[in-house]
């Protein structure tokens, strides 16, 4: 006696129920800011793709299979969500034709961490997973799926990276400025710091040279401190 078995058809492609995983659609989304060595044969897109596609082969046994669709956006900015193929690729998983998404680094999908939450509400709606070769960010893991539940919220409330950045950069700046001047003061005031090390001694009679030497090696210096 034969024992049947019944299949599906997903998208033309027949599978069977029982005994064998559930197909992962995966699309490859590729993304270079400037249009520069974008004619080349091999480019910085073709090299995005092929990383994806390598992590998609390493996860056949899971039933990972990657789409022919091609998902790529040359010449346009992270900062935006207006660029012509990550649009279509999420009208795709409205339609329900993907199942993960898989990029070479996080910020080929967004440079915004509002933009970003906001992708990762649209994939979780329909239960797309998200995937970065080169990161350890992968939500097709119950753990991947808890840290973007716990990501997401802080990221609605910030700005873009941008303006995040450039906060960043101007507290570095003042704070570099602030340690120059701490530096200095010291440096004229560093022969009368109390120090019992052979080099404080040699700093008062040698001035200022030997005074910085000093802060650098007893600690006396705040920047050293910090």
């Amino acid at each position: 006696m034969t024992k049947r078995v019944r299949t599906n058809t997903i998208d033309g492609v027949s599978s069977s129920v029982a005994g064998e995983k559930r197909r992962i659609r995966c699309a490859i989304y590729t993304r270079k800011s400037s249009e520069e060595g974008l004619d080349q044969e091999f480019n910085s897109l073709d090299a995005q793709r092929e990383a994806g596609e390598a992590c998609i082969a390493s996860q056949k046994n899971e039933g990972w299979i990657c789409l022919a669709e091609r998902y790529d956006d040359g010449g346009f900015s992270g900062g935006s969500m207006e660029r012509p193929s990550l649009e279509r690729l999420l009208r795709d998983i409205e339609a329900g034709k993907v199942d993960c998404v898989v990029v070479y680094k996080v910020d080929r999908l967004s440079r915004s961490l509002l933009d970003f939450a906001r992708i990762m509400e649209a994939f979780d709606r329909k239960g797309v997973s998200f995937v970065s070769v080169t990161q350890q960010f992968n939500t097709t893991s119950s753990m991947g799926r808890l840290a973007v539940r716990l990501i997401a919220p802080r990221c609605t409330s910030c700005s873009p990276t941008r303006s995040l950045r450039g906060r960043s950069s101007t507290r570095t700046r003042s704070t570099t400025a602030s340690t120059r001047r701490s530096s200095n003061n010291h440096s004229l005031t560093g022969s009368s710091t109390r120090c019992t090390r052979p080099a404080a001694r040699a700093a008062s009679r040698s001035g200022t040279s030997m005074a910085r030497s000093c802060g650098a090696s007893c600690g006396a210096n705040p920047a050293t401190r910090r």
